[in-house]
């Protein structure tokens, strides 16, 4: 692919790039055949300090199609493993690229992926494709948790790609650039601590302090830091789900962000009238996921990243389940105070 020549405002760096390489696979877009953009963030692409006008354009929708590369970007999938309704897998960015992060005019480093731009090493077989409808689902609702003061990755652009993809029948193919504080996920360690030594592990955590927890990565025990602080964060998160009626829908390891942003918008939806054993996923027969089990999903969830973090916890196993115990016990607080504290705040609105 060329590069492209565009005066469209990118400020690319590649951090996640300089990671050990068994953490992603460098590849580039598969080309689409005709691109169109369909929707673009004019607002956020502002605010990330790229030139609305020159990619609210078919030389945008040419860049986030993935047909052409914008200047800095070193595409890469990500490489990750964890639980889908209980059960363990090997998975990864099957169907999505890492641009690179956008360095904004603020100094924040924002990540920016194409959902939907075709096979990699970690498809499983499948197309790595997307259709419009739920790419334009989670353009939608990401922007709605946003206006909602709800952590959440955002949405730049949807563009259709001119073919046709086949799901349950034949539909037209879409990506959607997505922007993140980072993609690092619950999956993303535990694929480390399956598959990565303990050095690399300790490379990856180091990473992600340096990057979302930089007041605590120079602490001694910076690592339960860590851990404490993704548990906080999760704890406030979910908290505001449950105040809004928000259900994820599928909230395996994989769809939850180190970062405490909601992450993958696949069937998830706001319920009209409560009913704790609402679902929005049509595999979740079971109700593993169901509204009224989010707080207890992310518990679970939040024990499996402490389990990855363990060597680096102590060098003696049992007192580094002991830590992580401790840890993860106080998750069911501190989530109730997020939610005591998110319906003061709502009545106090109301009132």
């Amino acid at each position: 692919m060329e590069k492209a020549k565009l005066d469209a405002g990118w400020n690319l760096d590649n951090s996640y790039a300089r990671l050990p390489q068994t953490f992603y696979t460098s590849q580039g877009a598969i080309p689409v055949q005709s691109p169109e953009l369909v929707i673009f963030n004019e607002a956020l692409a502002a605010s990330l300090g790229l030139n609305a006008e020159v990619l609210n354009s078919r030389e945008g929708a040419a860049i986030f199609a993935g047909n052409e590369t914008p200047e800095g970007a070193e595409p890469l999938a990500q490489a990750y493993a964890g639980h889908q309704f209980g059960n363990f897998n090997m998975l990864g960015d099957g169907r999505a690229l890492l641009l690179g992060e956008q360095i904004t005019p603020q100094g924040e480093r924002m990540d920016i992926q194409l959902k939907g731009s075709g096979r990699t090493p970690y498809s499983r077989g499948g197309d790595g494709r997307a259709a419009i409808g739920p790419m334009l689902r989670e353009y939608i609702i990401s922007e709605a948790m946003e206006a909602l003061g709800i952590p959440t990755t955002r949405s730049l652009a949807v563009v259709t790609t001119g073919e046709n993809i086949i799901r349950e029948t034949e539909r037209p193919g879409a990506i959607l650039t997505r922007v993140a504080s980072s993609h690092i996920r619950v999956a993303t360690f535990q694929y480390a601590a399956r598959w990565g030594s303990v050095e690399e592990l300790r490379t990856l955590a180091d990473y992600t302090l340096e990057r979302h927890f930089p007041h605590i990565a120079a602490d001694e025990n910076r690592y339960l830091n860590f851990l404490q602080e993704v548990i906080k964060r999760q704890a406030a998160l979910i908290a505001k789900w449950q105040s809004v009626g928000f259900i994820h829908g599928v909230m395996n390891t994989d769809n939850m962000a180190i970062s405490g942003e909601t992450i993958d918008y696949g069937p998830c939806a706001f319920m009209d009238a409560y009913n704790p054993g609402t679902v929005f996923s049509s595999i979740d027969t079971q109700g593993r996921y169901a509204y009224g089990n989010q707080p207890y999903i992310a518990g679970w969830n939040l024990a499996r990243f402490a389990e990855t973090l363990l060597p680096l916890l102590h060098d003696n196993e049992e007192e580094a389940v002991q830590i992580a115990q401790d840890a993860i016990s106080l998750f069911s607080e501190q989530h109730h105070h997020y939610w005591l504290s998110g319906h003061a705040c709502q009545a106090r609105i109301v009132d």
